[in-house]
């Protein structure tokens, strides 16, 4: 299996201009997933390129016997048709394939269903986010009570944001307070709406759920790589709907508990505690491209 997986990774590297360093947004004539940022979604992408194997051929096969039906017996080639009601051998065959087929697909995506719906360990943390028209709010459910409100950028507010980068920061998914999580740690999510049904998507982490009002839906994820990732919300939810955006930015320990403990002393303090912590990231960059 891990050579299939391994060939549509190539083809996406080619064929939809992949960044090579894992991309946390979308970008021009992608044709593929994002690059996976946690083990589910691995498997999400795989589960993809597995069932291609299985469509691929279905279609162009019904395109060939397509082709042969209306080459071969048209009116003008075949002009006396056969009166031929049925064939036993052909009946088995179209009925025993498919389920074979289906079979081939149900069990791995069962095995992928069960694993997104009751993942295997407790999860480290819990965050609620609620859709609101429009924009996010997020609740650290610890009793650390940090909360606040993610509204998309405009360009005007970009320089006191600090994030002023457009291609780290892009139009209309930029946000002012981005969520902090640890990496290689689970997170719960619990998600629900204030007003009308959002839909919270992360593409790189392979999660979409519905935020509906008066409901709490629940998922979970666990980022296996540092950095900024994007998603949107996912339902359409009236005229601003395009301009929600969702960045979850996924650190070290050190730096998510150096985060936590400003942004725990208040409103006020949250603007700090997001300039220290893009400032540290910073540092860690240069030193790694020092060292490289």
């Amino acid at each position: 299996m891990k050579p299939v997986v391994w060939l549509f990774a190539c083809a996406a590297a080619i064929f939809g201009f992949v960044k090579a360093a894992f991309a946390a947004q979308p970008v021009d004539w992608q044709i593929w997933h994002q690059p996976a940022a946690s083990d589910m979604m691995a498997r999400i992408e795989w589960f993809d390129a597995y069932t291609l194997w299985f469509i691929t051929p279905i279609t162009i096969f019904v395109m060939i016997l397509l082709l042969i039906v209306m080459l071969r017996f048209n009116a003008r080639a075949n002009p006396t048709p056969s009166k031929t009601t049925h064939n036993s051998l052909i009946e088995v065959v179209w009925t025993v394939v498919p389920i074979i087929v289906l079979v081939a697909i149900a069990i791995p995506s069962f095995d992928l269903l069960n694993r997104q719906l009751a993942p295997e360990e407790e999860p480290s943390m819990t965050i609620k986010m609620t859709g609101y028209q429009w924009y996010w709010g997020y609740e650290y459910q610890d009793g650390s009570e940090v909360s606040f409100d993610s509204i998309m950028l405009k360009a005007g507010d970009r320089a006191e944001a600090g994030k002023t980068d457009m291609e780290k920061y892009p139009r209309l998914l930029a946000v002012d307070n981005d969520v902090v999580v640890p990496v290689n740690e689970m997170v719960r999510v619990v998600v629900t709406a204030a007003d009308v049904i959002h839909a919270f998507g992360l593409p790189a982490f392979g999660i979409k759920i519905d935020a509906i009002p008066g409901r709490a839906n629940e998922t979970w994820f666990k980022a296996n790589k540092e950095g900024l990732y994007y998603g949107q919300c996912s339902e359409l939810c009236g005229k601003d709907h395009a301009f929600m955006p969702i960045a979850i930015r996924v650190v070290s320990r050190d730096q998510y508990d150096t985060w936590k403990a400003l942004a725990a002393q208040g409103s006020e303090q949250l603007e700090q505690a997001n300039r220290d912590l893009m400032a540290s990231i910073e540092i860690d960059n240069k030193i790694q491209l020092a060292g490289n």
